[in-house]
């Protein structure tokens, strides 16, 4: 194990140590909805760390300037000897709790560091058809449901739903914010990702440049891991100037609070327009993702556009004029939107997890 902080200890009150992930392929969710945890964890007074295998330059420069520390787990991501690792960390920097987000840590990871005497906090998506021993489980994503986890510990209590989102500090002083819908839907914003490796993006501007909204104004988002970078970049340049593209944008609420609809691949940033009142049309890239969007779809809380594999122009270009044309659906979009995600997810478990150490304290 070797430190990518350039400390010699790990300081040891309060600790919590963050196992979570990001590369090309599995995108940064993972990553960014653990750092809105973490931040509420400072906000009460604790110190947080990331343990991750080879950690992107940009996520741990963007990691430290919150004042999160980053510490290098070496083994294969998911691998036999990650557990050890890990809990070897938690035990060096004596963590009051382990966060661990991602779909690649096998089913018997959670047991291995239960087994070495940790307080287990497991975020999940695909609810595997295992037992879990974890202190706390979090699903919170549509259609989660406590049948999903029949075989669990009796100490193991479970998070569902979208009460508990977690969503960065960023989104806070947008509460109590108002949104306003107009008649015609005229700037939409493309945001697929962290890197987006088959380049939705690039199908979602062909999209809107057959649609050929009046007006319309269109802002592309991508991160700093996005591989099609050139590419976007010559496309945008060729648009005459109603594309413009933002690159690792800062300024996210921002630019979701300045959009009439956003066009979105599934993950951590269909929440985050939730909770703004953004009417979306989403796609998804895997079946947990599908399930997902088709829960929310049936809802009415936004547009499903099927599976990315799938996405197609032509189809896409007339579903966007529709909704672009439909003020009484982006209303109720927005509306439903907002009252299923409230931004509070990140303090609530942050109490959980408070209370909870406490009480052992106590013990």
């Amino acid at each position: 194990m070797s430190r990518e902080s350039g400390q010699d200890n790990i300081v040891s009150e309060g600790v919590l140590l963050i196992r979570a992930d990001a590369d090309v392929t599995m995108g940064t969710g993972h990553v960014m909805r653990c750092l809105a945890l973490a931040q509420a964890w400072q906000h009460s007074g604790g110190k947080a760390i990331f343990a991750m295998v080879e950690p992107l330059p940009w996520i741990r420069e963007g990691l430290f300037s919150e004042g999160i520390e980053v510490v290098c787990v070496e083994a294969q991501a998911g691998g036999p000897d990650d557990a050890g690792c890990t809990a070897e960390l938690a035990r060096r920097g004596a963590a009051v709790w382990v966060i661990v987000d991602g779909n690649h840590f096998r089913p018997d990871y959670q047991q291995k560091l239960k087994a070495a005497g940790l307080q287990i906090f497991f975020i999940d998506d695909n609810a595997h058809p295992v037992h879990y021993v974890a202190d706390l489980v979090l699903n919170p994503n549509a259609g989660a449901g406590e049948n999903l986890y029949i075989s669990r510990e009796p100490y193991t209590r479970l998070l569902l739903g979208s009460r508990y989102v977690l969503l960065r500090r960023e989104f806070e002083p947008w509460r109590d914010w108002k949104r306003e819908i107009p008649d015609l839907g005229r700037k939409i914003l493309i945001t697929m990702g962290g890197t987006d490796p088959d380049n939705l993006t690039a199908q979602a501007i062909a999209a809107l440049t057959q649609a050929g909204i009046y007006g319309m104004e269109i802002t592309v988002v991508v991160g700093a891991g996005n591989p099609h970078l050139e590419s976007l970049q010559r496309t945008v340049s060729q648009s005459g100037g109603f594309i413009r593209l933002r690159r690792n944008a800062t300024d996210v609420p921002d630019l979701m609070a300045w959009a009439d609809i956003a066009l979105v691949a599934a993950g951590g940033t269909l929440w985050e327009l939730l909770f703004m009142g953004c009417p979306v049309m989403s796609c998804a890239r895997n079946a947990v993702q599908g399930a997902i969007v088709s829960q929310l779809a049936g809802e009415g809380v936004l547009q499903d556009l099927g599976p990315a594999q799938s996405l197609d122009p032509a189809s896409l270009a007339a579903a966007i004029i529709e909704l672009a044309r439909s003020h009484e659906r982006r209303s109720r979009m927005s509306a439903l939107g907002r009252e299923r995600v409230d931004g509070r997810g990140a303090g609530r478990i942050c109490e959980l997890l408070i209370n909870r150490e406490i009480r052992n304290l106590l013990r």
